[in-house]
């Protein structure tokens, strides 16, 4: 029978074990009552508590500790509800301060209500209402709120408070104050630690040299550098950057941009377009690849500058451009191609190297280097020089052969833009397709002299003028055999003329494959590979629910605020 009992008692003790689990809810505890009242018609089954003059009322719940002036505990529902000077602390992270406050010991849930202040760390928010929750170290407020540091202030309309992550989520009307910065955001993330922000919806940085726009970003409040994507764009030194994903340092005066885009130059009336780009403040320098393009106006037409890569510099009044491999230029009434492009605004010289061509109208010129000429003041083309092995050649438009003119150097003259005038120096040679005033074919005119002077009229050979011992034919079509009719030297490059700007991309241009920027198109988030389950469900509960059934549905265990048992002071 003894062992009976022994055994019977050994198996109590052990389901009493597994009847008290180890999160079982402890009561609220009085550490310091102060003067004791109740009030059965007021407050039913509830003790009444007030400070004296010794101290303040305070109680103590699993690690955190109240204080305030007045409070009244329900202990059957383990639930108080405190005023006048309330002070909370948990451990050494946490301090709230408000002048009233409800907390259900059970749930470990919380409102604060006028003048809240809760600080954590070096930051502290200020807010009418605010709602705690313990279990998940949680605030939320949706009646406004501020968060200050030592030299920031962060306000929202509504907001969320993740203690264990000192991290914000303001979601609603965000504005961030700092002497180096403001930022507005429609939905921002805000981690106290590190001061990182992340921005979700319209948002607009202000610096003193900058303004930042993205619909999607991440920004250092610290350093000031960032990372922004959807509709993003940066106003930067006269410069406006757009582009899928923009990248930014204000310390080192650095910007870049990849996919889509496009930087404007306000002053210089110029456009840089590619799938790279490159802004150096200091410097005053864009770079500038992947189906990259100048475009600039000139008078009332736009030329359009192509390249493997861009380079522009150098401030307003001194600005160049450089373009490198398979460089190709189009604007309405002239067109070239160079494995090297220069062209300097101060000077109004644009420089083809390398194997260089360049058509005006329906002339084709070759040689060694290209030189344009512009008129810096008018910003007309004023002239032209081709230097070694110059060779112009347009081809016969009543017949099938090449006007060709060959010598040393070519200089030129342009009117409103059309090339009038041509002189040809040194060794020169032409072959040249005579007609008379009825357009009847007369002969070819194949001369060789020192110097020759062209007329032109719609790029086409007017009149020829020989210089110095002219030694020439006139030939019957009949007596000048096919290979004669042609210069050494002579290529016709017709087929790789431009007539559109989009002639300047070729195959590979326009096959690019870009990068796949995560977050443009679609609703993932590009900056933080994961958001916490708990806060993506607390997100929709916010939107959705009004103030007045919040409250409800957070406490529906003890319903904090509307006691039907007791009415409310």
């Amino acid at each position: 029978m003894k062992k009976l009992f022994i055994l019977f008692f050994l198996t109590q003790v052990a389901f009493s074990q597994t009847q008290n689990p180890v999160n079982k809810k402890t009561v609220i505890k009085i550490v310091y009552g102060g003067n004791l009242k109740v009030n059965e018609d007021k407050y039913p089954g509830a003790k009444i508590f007030s400070k004296t003059k010794t101290g303040q009322v305070r109680f103590e719940h699993e690690g955190m500790d109240l204080w305030c002036d007045r409070a009244v505990l329900f202990q059957d529902t383990n639930w108080v509800k405190a005023y006048g000077n309330v002070f909370i602390q948990q451990g050494d992270s946490v301090e709230m301060s408000s002048e009233y406050i409800e907390y259900d010991g059970d749930t470990k849930r919380a409102i604060s209500k006028r003048n809240v202040r809760l600080k954590n760390t070096d930051m502290t928010l200020s807010t009418d209402t605010l709602y705690f929750d313990r279990n998940k170290q949680e605030a939320y407020f949706n009646t406004g709120g501020i968060v200050k540091d030592s030299a920031t202030v962060l306000k929202s309309i509504e907001g969320r408070y993740f203690m264990e992550k000192n991290k914000y989520q303001f979601l609603k009307e965000v504005n961030i104050t700092n002497p180096e910065y403001t930022v507005n955001s429609a939905q921002l993330d805000y981690y106290t630690d590190s001061k990182h922000a992340y921005m979700y919806g319209p948002s607009t940085i202000k610096g003193d040299e900058y303004t930042i726009y993205c619909e999607r970003g991440f920004y250092n409040t610290v350093t000031e550098k960032g990372y922004f994507i959807k509709k993003s764009r940066i106003d930067y030194d006269n410069r406006i950057i757009n582009g899928d994903s923009l990248y930014f340092e204000k310390n080192n005066e650095f910007a870049s941009a990849t996919n889509n885009i496009k930087i404007t130059d306000t002053i210089n009336k110029m456009i840089l377009k590619g799938h790279y780009g490159e802004v150096y403040k200091a410097k005053d320098s864009a770079f500038i690849t992947k189906r990259a393009v100048a475009i600039s106006l000139v008078e009332t037409d736009s030329m359009y500058i192509h390249g493997d890569r861009l380079l522009v510099t150098g401030p307003a009044e001194n600005r160049v451009i450089r373009a490198y491999k398979n460089v190709k230029f189009f604007k309405t009434d002239m067109s070239g191609k160079c494995d090297s492009l220069f062209a300097d605004n101060k000077s109004g010289i644009t420089k083809m190297l390398n194997n260089p061509i360049l058509w005006n109208g329906e002339s084709q010129m070759t040689g060694d280097t290209i030189f344009l000429i512009s008129n810096v003041k008018t910003e007309k083309l004023d002239s032209l020089k081709v230097i070694n092995n110059a060779f112009i050649v347009n081809k016969d438009t009543l017949g099938e052969g090449y006007n060709q003119v060959k010598g040393l150097n070519l200089y030129g003259k342009f009117e409103e833009n059309k090339l009038r005038e041509v002189d040809v120096v040194k060794n020169t040679e032409v072959v040249y397709y005579m007609y008379n005033d009825e357009n009847e074919f007369i002969g070819i005119n194949k001369t060789i002299c020192s110097a020759i002077n062209l007329t032109l009229n719609e790029s086409q050979i007017e009149d020829i003028t020989f210089f110095t011992r002219p030694d020439g034919v006139i030939y019957p079509d009949k007596d000048l055999p096919k290979n004669a009719r042609k210069l050494r030297g002579f290529v016709w490059r017709g087929d790789e003329r431009m007539f559109s700007k989009e002639d300047i991309f070729d195959e590979d241009d326009n096959n690019l494959v870009l990068p796949v920027i995560r977050g443009v198109n679609n609703a993932m988030d590009p900056l933080e590979e994961k958001r916490d389950s708990d806060e993506k469900a607390l997100k929709p509960t916010v939107k959705a629910v009004p103030p007045e059934k919040k409250k409800e549905k957070v406490y529906e265990k003890k319903k904090l605020v509307a006691q039907p048992k007791v009415k409310k002071e």
